[in-house]
């Protein structure tokens, strides 16, 4: 399996975001100078995949097949590349707050702690419906790491279209999110163009 080990820091400065999305609290000191460079349309266009890409953690083949899913949806391709973004099953962890950062609610499912209905699910990748319950196993819900993240995560507000109990580690999809729905600093019509060229 793949891994983006780049330093997150280091890559939301050059990005040009603040790393408040990826669920971490660090600010960088330092200040990304570059010479009076004008970014061209393509570059733009370019940053905004990268941006998503890395605030959701994932690589470029799994991206272009979500797009190409995107596409055959109704709708706009770029509202719905961010809806299913949205729905993968390690961001719904994260966004319940089961999870420190999108790569932690990740490992999590990786390693077999997550159930969608009552059944083990151990692909990050899978994508929840609207009234899918997902919660942490038993196994590991008395866990002292469970504790510890719910200490952190407790002041981070769950989405609207999402019902957490964190009594019972558990939570339910209670509709699709939409666009407004999704807070995230990118511009989706830009990954469009980049893809229809």
């Amino acid at each position: 399996m793949a891994v983006n080990k780049v330093p997150v820091l280091k890559r939301c400065r050059s990005l040009g975001m603040d790393p408040v999305y990826l669920g971490i609290d660090k600010k960088s000191k330092r200040q990304l100078v570059r010479a009076n460079k004008k970014i061209s349309e393509y570059g733009l266009q370019l940053r905004e995949k990268q941006k998503a890409k890395f605030i959701y953690g994932v690589l470029e083949k799994p991206f272009r097949n979500l797009f190409a899913r995107a596409q055959k949806m109704q709708g706009m391709a770029g509202e719905n590349l961010m809806i299913l973004l949205e729905l993968r099953l390690d961001n719904v962890i994260f966004r319940l707050g089961y999870a420190r950062t999108r790569r932690e609610a990740r490992q999590i499912v990786d390693h077999k702690h997550v159930l969608v209905n009552g059944k083990c699910v151990n692909i990050p990748s899978y994508t929840v419906k609207p009234g899918d319950v997902i919660e942490i196993r038993e196994k590991s819900k008395s866990s002292q790491r469970y504790k510890d993240i719910l200490a952190v995560t407790e002041g981070r507000l769950v989405p609207e279209w999402l019902e957490a109990d964190h009594d019972n580690l558990k939570g339910v999809v209670k509709n699709a999110p939409t666009r407004e729905n999704i807070e995230v600093p990118v511009n989706e019509m830009l990954i469009v163009e980049l893809y229809s060229k």
